[in-house]
């Protein structure tokens, strides 16, 4: 079984909004790549966040009908729901590793859903966090 890989929602993002050029190629073929593989893994906020960048925040907004089919379709991932518990425990990955604590919850998701490595902009490429390698696929 090959390794699960969390996806934060900037690499999400990139990969379906068109205009952001050699992000949107890089990120497109990395979700692709996932997608072949069968090893990403997604959460709840993720999704959220996504959703409203993808309908409101990017240069060409997405139609919500059409954001909602982009989702429903990530549905087929595995999809951590972020519940109470988790609250704790980001809370606490925060205060540890001096993170914001949303970036801690996508800590705390991709531990529960035990991904080896989170891809992302917004955290340290190269740095381990909880036994999780951060890597930004778009360097």
């Amino acid at each position: 079984m090959r390794d699960k890989i969390f996806v934060d929602t900037n690499i999400l993002v990139y990969a379906h909004d068109l205009s952001t050029g050699d992000r949107h190629a890089k990120a497109f073929s990395i979700i692709e790549s996932l997608w072949e593989a069968e090893t990403g893994v997604l959460s709840t906020q993720v999704l959220q966040e996504f959703y409203v960048t993808v309908t409101r925040k990017i240069k060409n907004p997405l139609k919500p009908t059409d954001a909602r089919e982009i989702i429903r379709n990530y549905l087929a991932w595995p999809v951590q729901i972020n519940d109470p518990e988790m609250t704790i425990q980001a809370s606490e990955i925060a205060e540890k590793n001096n993170l914001s604590f949303w970036d801690a919850l996508i800590v705390a998701a991709a531990l529960r859903l035990q991904a080896k490595k989170i891809i992302t902009e917004d955290l340290n490429h190269g740095q381990i966090i909880e036994g999780i390698l951060i890597g930004n696929p778009l360097l």
